[in-house]
């Protein structure tokens, strides 16, 4: 896909992996640009039903290389795409903006741009000894890479900003309680790869309908959730995808769904 990422699609889950492992995938401009151009490539396949993203080497992703960017910040594009997010935004807003599940597996480090990158997965899975950081305060930057946007809802306010206005590290068991991962596996890229199996076994378009109502429920009025929750309740109801759900039940066999 990129020379910064990697992409390999099979039985409907696509394994993207961060691939600068040399420099624990520090993000640089082409980084950026091949993170963007692997979620504008996942957008509109129809044969990937679930997304596992991770990092090779030692760590998942060790925030900016500070070294490589020129003026320091992330923050310096001016172009912002149909989401409304310039790039360095889009790289972590446009997992949760992908049709499908996203899913992260975390290990050594999540600093910084990596933890904003982490938080645009729908689901987070962590080894229990990685480290995490909301890293910018300690560069004298402002976090903007979308995480502002992305941690709405999943952790409390005030605990926010005392890890935004310190950018201490912490460890994964508080990562955990505190709401920024999902739960703690040894082997986290095994335990997502097995997690995307069991999506990738769900209705597509049921599934891709769950995910635009989850994606609205942080910011919609009631009265809108429930009229999206019957728009898309009817996108479904009756139509192949749920008679072969509800009859490879009724066999007791895994369902076939044509994507």
């Amino acid at each position: 896909m990129h020379d910064r990422v990697t992409l390999a699609v099979a039985d409907g889950i696509a394994d993207v992996r961060l691939a600068r492992p040399d420099k624990m995938n520090a993000i640089d401009p082409a980084m950026f640009e091949g993170i963007g151009a692997t979620i504008d490539a996942l957008a509109d396949r129809r044969d990937v039903r679930c997304v596992v993203l991770s990092g090779e080497g030692r760590g998942f992703c060790a925030g900016l290389d500070m070294a490589s960017m020129a003026q320091g910040g992330s923050g310096v594009a001016t172009t912002r795409n149909a989401a409304g997010a310039i790039l360095p935004q889009h790289v972590s807003w446009g997992w949760r903006q992908l049709p499908m599940p996203v899913i992260a597996a975390v290990h050594g480090v999540a600093f910084g741009g990596g933890f904003q990158i982490m938080a645009g997965a729908d689901i987070r899975i962590a080894a229990p000894d990685t480290r995490f950081a909301i890293r910018e305060l300690h560069w004298g930057l402002v976090p903007d890479m979308a995480g502002f946007a992305l941690w709405r809802g999943s952790v409390r306010d005030d605990v926010l900003r005392e890890f935004v206005y310190t950018a201490r590290e912490f460890a994964a068991d508080e990562a955990l309680a505190q709401g920024f991962v999902t739960r703690l596996d040894a082997d986290p890229l095994a335990a997502a790869l097995a997690l995307a199996r069991t999506i990738a076994g769900r209705s597509p378009p049921a599934i891709r309908g769950a995910k635009r109502l989850l994606n609205m429920a942080h910011d919609a009025d009631p009265r809108t959730m429930l009229a999206a929750e019957t728009e898309e309740q009817l996108k479904v109801i009756g139509r192949p995808a749920m008679m072969e759900a509800v009859a490879a039940n009724l066999a007791k066999r895994p369902p076939v769904f044509d994507d």
